[in-house]
């Protein structure tokens, strides 16, 4: 009888111990699964962040405006090389190249970052707006400043070769007939960063662009009414 009383008392023992096993390995499992559903939960969202730090308004802005400063900087260069400037026109033009230089090389910088290309997008050579390859609606791009094919403000080889030209009074008068059509062009560009881009660098850069330029497009035309 005492062996048989020893016997139900093992193995109950025994069914105690297999129970505590399996509660030990499901706390156990639980933790785990836990721990893996954290850390994926704290990684999901630093790899969303990454992918929504710029968007393709952002590489547009930067591909479109270095070139654009760049041939700001070329006209600025051209008229610094001249005789008998207005010395109002020399300290734009300056200001303009102190301005611009830095933030191409910020944006140059940004295009590294994101893996994109320094060239903008090709600008088909063919009318934009129809209708105006009609008899009568033809319309010159070396009629105005700014008209050339890369847009935006930008000058066309014809508006270069003018401003190299020029000279004295007629020089400065065409420079800053030339750069408010420019900045006008870059102030287009950059309220698209604004209303569209997300890098905030970028779209503070683009609101910045849109004070300065149109302050200096309403010194410009100033002196063009003196």
């Amino acid at each position: 009888m005492q062996h048989k009383r020893n016997g139900l008392g093992i193995a109950a023992l025994a069914v105690s111990a297999l129970f505590l096993g399996a509660c030990s390995n499901a706390a156990t499992g639980s933790q785990s699964s836990t721990s893996s559903t954290s850390a994926a939960a704290s990684a999901s969202p630093s790899a969303a962040n990454s992918d929504a730090t710029h968007n393709d308004a952002d590489v547009t802005f930067a591909q479109g405006m270095i070139p654009h400063h760049q041939q700001a900087i070329e006209m600025s260069d051209m008229l610094l090389g001249k005789q008998g400037i207005d010395p109002e026109v020399i300290s734009l033009a300056n200001e303009i190249k102190n301005a611009q230089g830095p933030e191409i090389e910020t944006m140059q910088g940004w295009l590294q970052e994101w893996g994109a290309s320094s060239s903008p997008a090709p600008v088909p050579t063919s009318t934009a707006m129809p209708g105006h390859n009609m008899p009568g609606h033809q319309m010159p791009s070396g009629d105005m400043p700014g008209m050339g094919s890369a847009g935006h403000g930008m000058m066309s080889e014809a508006d270069m070769a003018a401003l190299q030209n020029a000279q004295g009074a007629e020089a400065s008068r065409l420079f800053l007939t030339q750069m408010i059509a420019h900045h006008k062009g870059a102030i287009m560009m950059a309220q698209q960063e604004i209303d569209n881009g997300r890098f905030p660098a970028a779209v503070e850069m683009a609101r910045n662009i849109v004070s300065s330029q149109q302050t200096e497009i309403d010194t410009m035309q100033a002196m063009l009414d003196k």
